[in-house]
């Protein structure tokens, strides 16, 4: 069996340009471009609780990386290093042989080099620490919401929890709309390109990761401010509009969870901006609601009729 050092360096050693010192001592040393700020995030991906414990480890090592880039993607930075690190059973070559190279494709696509980490034995536990470079000052952030701004969320609601439904058996979805959504799933594309592009143009942006009301509500809180949505224009995934009935639907895009996509807030005038923007960086995006200086949350059907808030998202230490 390969020792913990044997295994970084046959799976994780890679050449890191963009630092100073990378894998392979105490700490990594880098320098922050001059003007820039770093952000800085961290999430884990716990077998049992954010993935089923025979996932294929390629997808993991994908979307490990991934959830952490879009939060990258919601301050409006561009990713530059990651640190990764993992709670194994056991030292299993077969099984990190994909999941290094599903992480390590995706690093390259986004330019982000890995410069540490840590490996141990225990309950199957994949952690990564993210950081980014952001013009000074411009960072998109959760409090700079104003009431009167267009709420927008970027691509396509509902595909990922749809996928999960299909893969715990719950819904059976013809092969290619199940792969449609299991791809959303276990592969999400972080929105890096149209967070750059919105810087400037946006006041407030959060990723959707536990769900649009949850994560729209962290904007909110944060802001102090309510909103409406109008329930007609969400921007539902083609497989949940036709699969699934109104209420089903409405709830696999507003608290389904893992679609990672951006929820941000703009000034009602810079509408075309904002379309260009997207377009530029080949994501579609869809205005659904507005911010508003009462506080609350309101969901609003095709007529403009308040309908009911039930679930909101996913809660990690919710009981289920």
């Amino acid at each position: 069996m390969s020792s913990e050092f044997e295994l970084i360096a046959k799976f994780f050693t890679r050449a890191s340009p963009s630092a100073r010192l990378g894998v392979g001592d105490d700490a990594a040393l880098i320098a922050p471009t001059p003007g820039m700020e770093l952000a800085i995030s961290a999430d884990m991906l716990v077998a049992g609780t954010h993935f089923l414990p025979d996932a294929d480890p390629f997808d993991l090592g994908h979307k490990a990386l991934a959830v952490n880039l879009s939060d990258l993607a919601a301050m409006g930075a561009q990713p530059r290093w990651a640190l990764l690190s993992l709670a194994l059973p056991q030292a299993d070559e077969a099984w990190l042989a994909p999941f290094s190279r599903g992480f390590l494709a995706l690093a390259a696509e986004h330019g982000v080099d890995l410069i540490g980490g840590d490996t141990t034995r225990g309950p199957l536990n994949l952690s990564v620490t993210i950081l980014g470079e952001v013009e000074a000052g411009r960072a998109l952030r959760r409090d700079a919401a104003q009431a009167g701004d267009a709420i927008w969320v970027s691509g396509e609601l509902g595909g990922a929890a749809l996928g999960l439904q299909h893969l715990l058996g719950e819904r059976s979805l013809p092969p290619v709309e199940a792969a449609a959504c299991l791809a959303r799933l276990r592969r999400p594309q972080p929105r890096i390109a149209l967070g750059r592009r919105l810087l400037g143009l946006a006041h407030a942006c959060i990723d959707i990761s536990d769900g649009l009301l949850a994560d729209l509500g962290h904007i909110l809180e944060r802001s102090n401010l309510g909103a409406e949505i109008r329930l007609a224009e969400l921007p539902l995934a083609a497989p949940v509009a036709s699969r699934l009935g109104e209420s089903q639907a409405l709830r696999a895009a507003l608290a389904g969870g893992d679609d990672y996509e951006l929820c941000f807030t703009a000034p009602a005038d810079r509408a075309a901006a904002i379309r260009a923007a997207a377009a530029a960086a080949g994501v579609p995006v869809a205005c659904i609601g507005h911010i508003t200086a009462e506080a609350g949350l309101k969901l609003l059907d095709a007529e403009g009729r308040p309908m009911p808030l039930h679930e909101t998202g996913f809660d990690h230490f919710a009981r289920r």
